[in-house]
């Protein structure tokens, strides 16, 4: 699959839609050079912009701007790529699209030019998918985890460990081949040291991964708790606006109210929930059942109560399938100072007292510490491919230490490492390669 030429050339708008002061037009295949030349003349010497004159099929003047090209293999698709720099008038682009097109382009699908540079070993698969993840970042971590991505950081660290799971497979198969040599290799405790360092390493690229989808995805946190908590009021002063209706009337929020917020610089999209108790109104009821919808749908839960009710039970589920925080509101009430232990914070959201508290809370429920966070992105499938890797590996061990089983060992060890080979491509089908592009950007 990598290594492919493809045989004509795509065209797409590379910058954003709208009115701008510069847009760009990109080219990529064989006939690029070509299909811009009988629009413009000569190309100007490659790698150095020239001002050119764009022509349509009639001979009328579109635009004046800048080419620049780039011959392959040193291009980002790997192939001939030209890149046109005109005005950025929707009108002006979509003449020079129609021109491309009349002498030889045709338009690109979504992702097809990085497409082209995966097929074209220019970048794996998880830094193809990088670029989408850097262009979609919704904060300064998650644009910077996504860049280390895209130089390779998650690609390189599952190859490695791929690398060393095919090596201890090899070291256990040659064991079987040569079963009358001196020393029983199954049996000595080396296999088995080494598949248990390669569980940890695992584990520990699981943890950063898990890390790197939640700054790729965002972050949904659901606020739940008992009516007249101060649920309604932690969004407020976390959104810093008047977001949500906040009254001493019990029951008054009856519908999910959605806010996105950044805290300690983490995208974080909060729902606002109905009050959890039992009631015999229809309206309220359906909030109740929103609210639990959203409480298992979240990545974490700041389960809100009142520091001056009586101590009540967070909801089944909550820390088992579903990590939480526990935000006791009100200690103004009870003339408490701001605190943190280890089921989350105590504060005051009328007076501003203990928000700052929730920062370090979040990042230590979510397992995002200073260090981890934000080390690479990931998504969802790399998370599972990780997963299946586990699986495989943890199963392989289980049979080493329950039966000395070195035939099973080896099979499980190989296919931890061809679920390694999905995150960077190395074993990904053309439907996976299909689903993944098409949801890339038109120009990327």
């Amino acid at each position: 699959m990598p290594g492919m030429i493809a045989s004509d050339t795509i065209c797409a708008i590379a910058t954003p839609s709208g009115r701008g002061g510069v847009g760009i037009v990109r080219l990529s295949g064989p006939d690029s050079f070509a299909v811009v030349e009988r629009l413009s003349g000569p190309l100007p010497p490659l790698r150095q912009a020239g001002l050119r004159t764009f022509h349509d099929g009639s001979g009328e003047n579109i635009d004046s701007g800048l080419v620049l090209a780039f011959q392959a293999p040193a291009s980002f698709t790997g192939e001939d790529v030209v890149e046109l720099h005109t005005h950025g008038s929707p009108m002006v682009l979509d003449m020079l699209m129609r021109a491309l097109v009349q002498n030889g382009a045709r338009r690109a699908r979504p992702g097809e030019f990085s497409e082209r540079a995966f097929l074209n070993d220019r970048l794996d698969l998880a830094q193809a998918e990088a670029i989408a993840d850097l262009i979609n970042a919704s904060s300064a971590q998650a644009a910077r985890a996504a860049h280390r991505s895209l130089a390779g950081a998650l690609s390189t660290a599952a190859d490695e460990l791929a690398a060393d799971l095919t090596r201890l497979r090899v070291w256990v198969e040659a064991a079987l081949d040569f079963p009358d040599e001196d020393v029983d290799f199954l049996a000595d405790g080396q296999v088995l040291n080494r598949c248990q360092a390669l569980q940890a390493r695992l584990a520990d690229l699981q943890k950063k991964a898990h890390g790197g989808r939640l700054l790729n995805d965002g972050i949904r946190v659901a606020i739940i708790g008992p009516p007249n908590a101060g649920k309604s009021s932690l969004l407020n002063a976390l959104s810093q606006r008047e977001a949500a209706i906040v009254t001493d009337i019990p029951g008054t929020t009856r519908d999910v109210l959605i806010e996105t917020v950044s805290i300690a610089g983490l995208a974080i999209t909060l729902a606002d929930t109905a009050g959890l108790r039992t009631t015999d109104d229809q309206v309220e009821a359906e909030g109740v059942r929103r609210a639990e919808r959203e409480m298992h749908a979240a990545d974490l839960v700041f389960w809100v109560v009142d520091a001056s009710a009586p101590p009540s039970r967070p909801p089944d589920g909550l820390g088992e399938s579903v990590p939480f925080i526990r935000i006791v509101n009100k200690i103004d009430l009870i003339a408490e100072s701001p605190s943190r232990d280890e089921q989350g914070v105590r504060l005051s959201i009328r007076n501003g007292l203990g928000l700052e508290l929730l920062a370090d809370c979040v990042r230590d429920r979510l397992g995002l510490d200073g260090e981890q966070e934000g080390e690479f992105s990931a998504r969802a499938r790399h998370v599972e491919a990780l997963e299946r890797a586990a699986s495989h590996l943890d199963r392989g061990t289980a049979e080493l230490e329950a039966s000395g089983s070195g035939e099973l060992l080896a099979e499980e060890l190989r296919l931890a490492a061809d679920s390694l080979g999905d995150i960077s491509g190395r074993m990904s089908s053309d439907e996976l390669l299909g689903e993944i592009f098409s949801s890339f950007c038109i120009g990327k």
